[in-house]
């Protein structure tokens, strides 16, 4: 059967080494290729050459279209978006993914951009693939916002679509040896479900999936995750799922049937503590068995007020440590981010936070800390309550391109009270690393560390940061990691880490 034609996708490069080949453009190209469309996929973190790749794709192709994620990702689409528009300007392009999704007609007001697909894409994409080819009109596509003569539509919300129903993504398109060659490892990005039941103020899953947990079957996911290990000699599999675990039965179903086959690679997920705790310690050592080496969780404070600001009326301190003790019987790695500046939270806030995970991380040397100033990502609930603190919100693409991750633009965390954090944060970092080494580390490692682990504990516990001696001669055997992946647990690039 002829090829109804061309569909170019493009991924904007990011900070960070990738996990895979982006998931969310193979999704979209197995469903194009399954209505016959052919698929060129472009993903700048191993096309060094992308503008001109894309610029070459797009002369006899329907269609651009590049998914995007708030912040400086953005970059990289508007740079290719404004190329293809001037060099093809009769070609439409494209713009999908989370941020359009939540902010369909900021995005849709730019000149460059024709089409919004919002939320769950793959149908989307094809029945607009399909209208551009037959020249059909674009009124009755569900889950699209488009112009007509400058005037911008949004036509009604698709109806979500089981996981269960939706062809396997196109991992064959994918060149393994190139993100192996960047990344160090053999890895895969691969999703078992999307959505998470929870509803927390500061967090853009709530509003993009609605709170709903749409989840592939158990039989199917180990079918999969054993396939694409074997088939393309994977070394690890880092599930993008935003709660893993929400239906624990599936979780252990997986978890068993991936024991079951024999097959050997490490497996890592993000989840929610109240999950893991109801878990046996025999079911998480069936984890660790199973292959799991590392759970992110967003514990972001241990405050009862700071949590109940957060709506976070789930999450327990004492989860937490049976959280990090169970995954230790499991051989587990842990990583517990932490959110700072919450709109309310004070010092005192903050120092409860400090001093408990100081204690968790003292206790338990398989957890790691992956502290973050809050970033207010668009379309988040408490929005409103944000405007009226004084927070400056970005009114179109560029302007959020420019926001940098992780940094500060809370106008309540400046001056002296920044410094604080900051130094802080350094400390408590500092004492969390100095416990969790499990190396011998060298002769000037381990006289910096005696010299300095009693005062910093003593930092911890009295809340005085004054005149930092101890940072300055940790400086001479410590480099203090400030962010880490809640996927892997990896370090993070500095430039995108937060101003600590």
């Amino acid at each position: 059967m002829l090829s109804l034609g061309k569909v170019v996708l493009f991924y904007p490069p990011y900070d960070g080494p990738p996990l895979g080949a982006p998931l969310c453009l193979l999704a979209l190209a197995a469903s194009l290729r399954e209505a016959n469309f052919d698929v060129v996929m472009i993903d700048a973190a191993i096309e060094p050459n992308y503008l001109t790749r894309v610029e070459c794709e797009s002369v006899d192709a329907l269609c651009v279209g590049i998914s995007v994620l708030t912040g400086p990702m953005i970059r990289g689409a508007v740079e290719v978006a404004t190329m293809a528009k001037s060099h093809t300007p009769w070609l439409p392009i494209i713009f999908g993914g989370w941020h359009p999704s939540l902010l369909p007609d900021e995005t849709l007001s730019e000149s460059f951009v024709d089409m919004v697909v919002r939320g769950q894409g793959e149908r989307t994409l094809v029945e607009v693939a399909q209208a551009l080819a037959g020249k059909k009109p674009l009124n009755n596509i569900a889950g699209l916002s488009w112009k007509n003569q400058g005037k911008r539509i949004h036509n009604g919300d698709r109806k979500v679509e089981s996981l269960n129903s939706l062809p396997i993504p196109a991992f064959d398109l994918v060149d393994f040896d190139a993100y192996e060659k960047i990344a160090g490892i053999r890895k895969l990005a691969y999703a078992t479900s999307v959505g998470c039941p929870y509803a927390c103020n500061y967090c853009t899953d709530m509003v993009f999936y609605k709170r709903r947990f749409n989840a592939l079957s158990a039989d199917r996911t180990v079918a999969e995750m054993i396939d694409l290990v074997t088939r393309y000699r994977i070394e690890e599999v880092a599930l993008l799922d935003s709660n893993f675990p929400v239906q624990l039965p599936r979780a252990l179903e997986i978890a068993q049937g991936i024991l079951d086959t024999g097959i050997k690679f490490k497996w890592t997920f993000q989840a929610s503590t109240d999950f893991l705790c109801r878990m046996t310690e025999d079911e998480v050592r069936l984890l660790g068995a199973s292959g799991v080496s590392h759970m992110g969780f967003g514990t972001e404070s241990t405050s009862e007020a700071v949590l109940k600001l957060m709506n976070k009326r789930h999450q327990r301190v004492d989860e937490m440590y049976e959280t990090a003790r169970k995954a230790q019987l499991g051989d587990i790695r842990v990583t517990f981010n932490l959110i700072f500046g919450y709109p309310g939270e004070t010092e005192a806030d903050r120092i409860i936070t400090f001093q408990t995970m100081s204690d968790i991380g003292r206790q338990f040397p398989n957890v790691s800390f992956s502290p973050n100033i809050f970033t207010p990502y668009p379309g988040i609930p408490i929005w409103p309550q944000l405007r009226e603190l004084g927070v400056s919100e970005p009114k179109n693409l560029r302007e959020w391109m420019d926001m940098p991750l992780g940094a500060n633009m809370l106008p309540w965390l400046k001056g002296k009270e920044l410094a604080r954090l900051q130094r802080m944060l350094k400390y408590f970092l500092l004492n969390s690393q100095i416990y969790r080494e499990q190396k011998k580390p060298s002769r000037l490692r381990h006289t910096v560390r005696f010299i300095v682990q009693t005062p910093i504990r003593w930092r911890l516990r009295s809340s005085n940061y004054y005149f930092p001696w101890e940072l300055w001669l940790s400086n001479l055997s410590e480099r203090i990691v400030l962010r880490r992946s809640l996927v892997t647990g990896q370090e993070l690039p500095k430039e995108s880490a937060n101003a600590c």
